[in-house]
């Protein structure tokens, strides 16, 4: 992969520009946009960005900091899943803990925000409290977004318990866009400034990338990750009518600056910031190196995006306005699927043989090819199919023979529970791994499987369940038809 961004520079000078905001107060609430871990969308758009790019750089400062993570109740209620793991948010924040704890970093609790006695919600914060977690409650503030005076006040942001933190950083993170970080940033300053503490906010937010031009391809990725929730890129009026400099920010943060300024300096009794772009601390830009390179990568998620919001509608998770969005987006960057050099080459191949397909392409360029078979998943066979190329296994020779394979296959096929008719592509991985223990070609094998991360892939159906996730472990950047497995509707 050839890389277009500067990881340790970023690392560098995006540090120091938070130690520069951390010193102007006695405390800071720092509220992370995006993911803290593993930030696969910027991974994909920026290559060469290292997934653990933000925690990392807040290794440093481990001992003065600890985090608060939040959600949405709402999110709880309705399993809002974390598309590129294809795991729900409460899940996540438990996998975000268990992440913070494991790298020495302090958590201090979680906020569920919204919370309007939902049931479902009871209990993950039972679950919470049984692994010893510090659970807060903020419901929707009182007179939010228009009536100042009772939103910073003790019917307000008073009405919300105090989270009581020790360390001068307090980062505020959650799985997903929606879950109330701002808030719980804005009362945890209500009550801190009542307290007599000079507390302070700031944002950490990777995209959109404020001083790079507003139709760059970066910041257009970003509004196609963000289609559902109607996000435009705009230039910021406030920063260009204060400093006479155009700064690219989006609508949410611009709409919302004139309520956050006015509550801010209701608490602090000044005004901290002259634009919603002086809120954020993004050197993102100054650790491009080389434009090309980058401004491909983001085209290409644009168009993984638009095959995502395509199965999401007809999957029923999103509506048809999210594609058009997307789909604008393209025609303004004059690109089609056709980017996307694994998608001619799966349908290809379906047409021919009348089954369902997987391509995928490989580190080299060459892109190899999987069908559904009697024993196997489109998935398990381009995965089998990669690796014996990489490793130069000769087409003729199997991994797995069918000795191995269906018995199985027999075996899950005598449970009740389970409606596949093939076996998926962590049976196929498990089986390699026992094989591999006699036989050195298959273990040779079996090593090369890492190197398909990064690689992209392409579908002719809607990939789901043990395989979806089984690819997206690998790494793999996976797009699929909007076409079902079957007829079947279970």
């Amino acid at each position: 992969m050839k890389k277009g961004f500067d990881n340790d520079l970023y690392v560098s000078i995006q540090s120091e520009k938070i130690r520069e905001r951390f010193s102007l107060f006695d405390k800071l609430y720092l509220e992370i946009g995006g993911k803290l871990f593993e930030d696969t969308h910027a991974c994909r758009v920026l290559p060469g960005f290292e997934p653990d790019a933000k925690i990392n750089m807040f290794l440093e400062l481990k001992n003065d900091l600890e985090i608060i993570y939040c959600i949405n109740a709402g999110d709880i209620e309705r399993n809002k899943t974390r598309s590129d793991y294809g795991i729900t948010y409460d899940t996540e924040i438990l996998r975000l803990i268990d992440n913070s704890k494991k790298r020495g970093f302090s958590v201090n609790s979680v906020v569920i925000t919204l919370y309007n006695n939902q049931p479902s919600v009871d209990k993950f914060i039972k679950r919470l409290e049984r692994h010893k977690i510090k659970t807060y409650i903020h419901r929707f503030t009182k007179g939010y977004p228009t009536d100042i005076d009772t939103i910073v006040s003790e019917e307000g942001y008073g009405a919300n318990p105090y989270i009581e933190t020790t360390k001068p950083l307090v980062l505020v993170n959650a799985p997903g866009p929606g879950s109330g970080k701002l808030a719980t940033c804005l009362s945890q300053l209500y009550h801190e400034h009542q307290r007599g503490i000079n507390a302070g906010y700031a944002k950490f937010e990777t995209f959109p990338v404020w001083d790079l031009p507003l139709k760059h391809p970066v910041n257009l990725a970003y509004e196609a990750a963000t289609a559902d929730l109607k996000d435009v890129n705009m230039i910021d009026p406030y920063h260009l009518e204060h400093y006479n400099k155009m700064a690219v920010n989006y609508n949410r943060d611009v709409e919302t600056f004139p309520i956050l300024k006015a509550i801010l300096n209701k608490i602090t009794g000044k005004d901290i910031y002259n634009s919603p772009t002086d809120m954020g601390v993004n050197m993102l830009a100054k650790a491009i190196t080389n434009d090309n390179i980058i401004c491909e990568a983001a085209k290409r998620e644009i168009i993984r995006r638009y095959y995502q919001e395509r199965c999401n509608y007809k999957l029923g998770l999103s509506n048809e306005d999210t594609i058009q969005k997307i789909k604008l987006l393209m025609n303004e960057l004059e690109i089609d699927t056709n980017l996307l050099d694994t998608v001619e080459p799966a349908l290809k191949k379906s047409n021919k043989v009348h089954r369902h397909v997987v391509s995928l392409k490989l580190p080299n360029g060459k892109i190899v090819t999987g069908k559904e078979t009697e024993l196997l998943s489109p998935a398990s066979s381009v995965i089998l199919n990669a690796i014996k190329e990489i490793t130069k296994i000769p087409d003729e020779i199997d991994l797995l023979s069918e000795s191995v394979l269906k018995p199985i296959l027999k075996l899950r096929e005598n449970s009740l529970s389970d409606y596949n008719k093939t076996l998926q592509l962590q049976e196929v991985l498990i089986a390699l791994s026992i094989c591999a223990v006699t036989n050195p070609i298959i273990q040779k094998a079996l090593n090369n499987i890492q190197k398909l991360k990064d690689c992209d892939a392409h579908a002719t159906y809607i990939i789901s369940n043990g395989d979806l996730k089984t690819l997206k472990s690998l790494k793999i950047n996976l797009t699929c038809e909007p076409v079902f497995l079957s007829d079947n509707i279970d």
